[in-house]
């Protein structure tokens, strides 16, 4: 299993691939298309079939990313 910084650094974003969008290492296998097959109750072994270039690590570092992304400071009263 790899660590959280590894898992991190497949997420790649490269000016003029994907429109700047965030991909899995350097491939045109955009983020945000991962997260919607898994909102659309996908398989993870299903994607993987579908995206041989894929690996299970790139699946959570997907997860990750967006669980980053939506972490937001809680407000206190």
């Amino acid at each position: 299993m790899s660590s959280i910084p590894d898992l991190l650094l497949r997420i790649t974003q490269t000016p003029g691939q994907c429109g700047g969008r965030p991909c899995i290492r350097g491939m045109r296998i955009r983020v945000s298309d991962v997260l919607e097959m898994l909102a659309e109750n996908v398989s993870v072994s299903e994607i993987l079939e579908d995206f041989p270039d894929l690996e299970p690590e790139d699946i959570q570092a997907c997860l990750l990313f967006a669980a980053r992304r939506t972490a937001f400071p809680r407000l206190t009263a």
